[in-house]
């Protein structure tokens, strides 16, 4: 099987704003931005209209020239159909921040060095690489050498998993799977358990098998339990199935024993990346109690290949949903923020030419936050690391089908 997620999704916000569905506060954000000049910042760099990477979004990830399986992995922005090498950018000088002009963070094989500098190095990367893409900007635009060194086409380029994973948390966040799945396994009176509505749900996945996009995926073999039998069987899975989820990557870490304020939660994430948790569910419903899922989910988990930045989120900012009970003071925020983020799958058979919708959701009807989700991963202690991933658990939405 090969999983096919879109290597951004920033199109789609950008035609979400267009047709007209953001809310009056979400408009009185994008004027203010657009009075800042934000959003009408232009490249020299062709973009197409329909192209998941304006100059508004720039991406991190991670590439590899094409035909070139020895060649060093490159740190990278997407600027339309091209990658924008990093470490070639770094090497001519045009980091000259403070923060970044001295840092050898874009000439690692992984962005977790820059992920560890914070906040600050972020939005001075972000800010010099807007500059010396903008259109009325000469560095690179009016260098022929520099730029062609610099700008990879898309289609010379293999992308890579942009970060080394310590770490993978998977929650369980969306009100609506998680009362989906309760009608099926506990019935209509009581389908979401007690604890749900107080508490982000999560558990410890497999970091090793988080993989890029596009790579392929075996069926995996386990123990399964069919219904009416008295014997497990054991054979390749037939019951594999998708979780349409977005993951968070962390950025600063925090020392064993010290939790993270929920206040602060938001500088310690790097950006949101797609997500599908690949799950062979025969498997999974016969080892999953008393300890939960093992593997029925941990033979793979792929990723979206760019990192799309928080501060290139800002403009799809909304409210997210009223919480009910109020949560404990330490997972209450001044801010309850989610993304307007439409998310979809689809399903093309191997013998059909045609693709088919099967979901249709978004990333703002998500219960608890993905800030909730890091305060709360950490409020007893537990030290998280640049580059660590924790998912959002399958989005449903609202509207069955």
């Amino acid at each position: 099987t090969r999983p096919a997620i879109p290597h951004g999704f920033y199109c789609a916000l950008r035609a979400n704003q267009r047709g007209g569905q953001s809310t009056r506060r979400a408009q009185e954000r994008d004027t203010t931005a657009m009075a800042e000049g934000k959003l009408l910042l232009r490249s020299f760099v062709e973009v197409p209209r329909d192209s998941h990477f304006p100059i508004q979004n720039l991406p991190f990830g991670v590439f590899r020239r094409r035909g070139q399986p020895e060649g060093p992995p490159r740190p990278a922005t997407a600027i339309g159909d091209f990658a924008l090498d990093l470490a070639a950018v770094s090497a001519a000088g045009l980091f000259d921040g403070p923060l970044l002009s001295a840092s050898p963070c874009f000439h690692q094989e992984t962005l977790n060095m820059f992920l560890g500098l914070g906040r600050p190095a972020w939005k001075e990367a972000r800010a010099t690489l807007q500059k010396i893409l903008s259109a009325d900007e000469p560095v690179l635009r009016d260098n022929e050498a520099l730029r062609k060194n610099c700008l990879v086409p898309m289609s010379d380029v293999e992308m890579l998993l942009p970060i080394t994973v310590g770490d993978y948390t998977d929650f369980f966040c969306s009100v609506h799977h998680a009362r989906n799945c309760g009608f099926i396994f506990r019935g209509p009176q009581t389908p979401v358990n007690p604890n749900w509505f107080h508490l982000p749900v999560g558990y410890h996945g497999r970091a090793s098998s988080v993989i890029i996009s596009g790579t392929d995926i075996i069926r995996p073999r386990g123990q399964g339990h069919p219904t009416g039998s008295s014997q497990p069987y054991f054979g390749p899975s037939q019951k594999l199935d998708f979780e349409l989820e977005m993951a968070a990557i962390v950025g600063p870490g925090n020392e064993l024993g010290k939790p993270i304020d929920i206040a602060d939660a938001e500088d310690h994430i790097f950006g949101l990346v797609v997500m599908n948790d690949w799950s062979a569910r025969d498997i999974q419903a016969w080892e999953t109690i008393p300890l939960g899922p093992f593997l029925g989910k941990s033979f793979s988990t792929s990723v979206s290949p760019w990192i799309v930045t928080l501060d290139a989120l800002k403009p799809f900012a909304c409210e997210a949903p009223k919480q009910e009970p109020e949560p404990l003071p330490y997972l209450a925020e001044k801010n309850h923020i989610n993304y307007d983020i439409p998310l979809e799958a689809w399903i093309k058979p191997k013998e059909q030419s045609d693709a088919s919708i099967v979901t249709k959701t978004n990333f703002k009807h998500m219960y608890w936050t993905v800030t909730q989700q890091l305060a709360h991963h950490t409020v007893n202690g537990c030290n998280l690391r640049p580059g660590d991933m924790f998912a959002t658990g399958t989005l449903s939405g609202p509207v069955w089908s």
